[in-house]
């Protein structure tokens, strides 16, 4: 068809190959061609039908697609990023947008003064359990956010480690590679963070990185989070294991994340919104109610609105600059836990 939206894949490890199945499945996209450096993963891609190419370079001389995702290892983002820019080519960048927030902050003033459009891949923003709680709390259904707790325990088996040595090393613990989902989950729910205080815990397994950690956020609203967050912990309170987002993990019944309001309390993913009967009074009762949320895949809306976002339908959901303002918030907890000291994010 040829109203469909041509998108290229770069990188063809397992969030590429993710990206593209979905928009093979989804009849508004086309997958121009998978771009892989690796020969052999370069040949797995072949095998979907379309240009698999070893550059970014190739694919811009020969496919010329509507948009890029961008599913590199993160030290790679930021040259391919501005690649993608220069080629006036929109692009989604994988989370984080980059190694660091010296990294990102020219990737988003180059999209802003070339006017191309940069989406950052928090998915989980698309999720429609995200979407009916972040609906439910701005409808006031628990009154002022006062105070959220998001929870991110999980067992990370020795091989995971062993098949890539490089997660071993210092800053590779789980504030840099798995923290960013969730600080860009609190600051979509909670606003923008004033001040962090964190602290960290060294890997029990001998590793160079930290294996644990543990913060609070000062949001500028007056709420209050606590996020605690290890790999090193079997529990069953994480959203890979709560959300039922992707089927490679074991789904639990829990939630992992708590809201607390002046009128009420909302727990995520279970969407459960409790309250007092009558007015707020902890010797009445309370019940809870449960919100109400589609099925959609979050990596097929995702790619749908970046979809719309080409075609100049709709505006970035988690633009270069949102992606640069999550990473400050993980940069901060960092800086804390190494240090000891609160840090203050301008």
């Amino acid at each position: 068809m040829a109203d469909r939206t041509r998108i290229a894949v770069v990188g063809f490890g397992l969030i590429g190959r993710r990206h593209a199945e979905t928009i093979r499945h989804l009849p508004e996209l086309d997958l121009a061609a998978v771009v892989e450096p690796d020969p052999a993963a370069r040949a797995a891609a072949e095998a979907l039908g379309v240009p698999a190419l070893p550059s970014l370079d190739e694919l811009f001389g020969r496919v010329r697609p509507d948009g890029v995702i961008l599913a590199t290892p993160t030290p790679l983002h930021a040259e391919q990023a501005l690649a993608c820019i220069a080629q006036n080519c929109p692009v989604l960048v994988e989370k984080p947008i980059t190694v660091s927030v010296a990294e990102a902050a020219p990737v988003v003033a180059a999209a802003e003064a070339a006017g191309v459009p940069i989406l950052v891949g928090h998915h989980r923003r698309h999720n429609p359990m995200v979407r009916a709680a972040k609906a439910a709390i701005d409808d006031g259904s628990i009154g002022e956010v006062r105070a959220v707790h998001a929870m991110c325990w999980f067992y990370k088996p020795d091989h995971y480690f062993e098949a890539a040595p490089w997660r071993k090393r210092k800053g590779a613990g789980p504030i840099s590679v798995n923290l960013v989902h969730d600080a860009d989950l609190l600051r979509h729910f909670c606003g923008e963070v004033a001040t962090v205080q964190a602290r960290k815990a060294p890997s029990a397994r001998g590793f160079e990185n930290e294996d644990l950690a543990a913060a609070i956020l000062e949001f500028r609203s007056g709420a209050v989070g606590t996020i605690s967050i290890s790999d090193s912990i079997v529990a069953p309170w994480s959203w890979e294991l709560t959300s039922r987002e992707n089927p490679a993990y074991p789904a639990t019944c829990e939630s992992c994340y708590q809201f607390g309001g002046t009128l009420g309390a909302l727990s995520l993913p279970d969407l459960r919104v409790w309250r007092h009967d009558a007015a707020p009074d902890w010797w009445t009762p309370i019940s809870a109610t449960t919100l109400i949320a589609g099925s959609d895949d979050p990596l097929a809306a995702q790619a749908r609105h970046f979809a719309e976002v080409i075609r100049g339908e709709a505006e970035s959901l988690v633009s270069g600059a949102e992606g640069l303002r999550s990473l400050q918030v993980v940069e901060a907890v960092q800086t804390s836990a190494g240090s000891g000291n609160p840090v203050k994010i301008g």
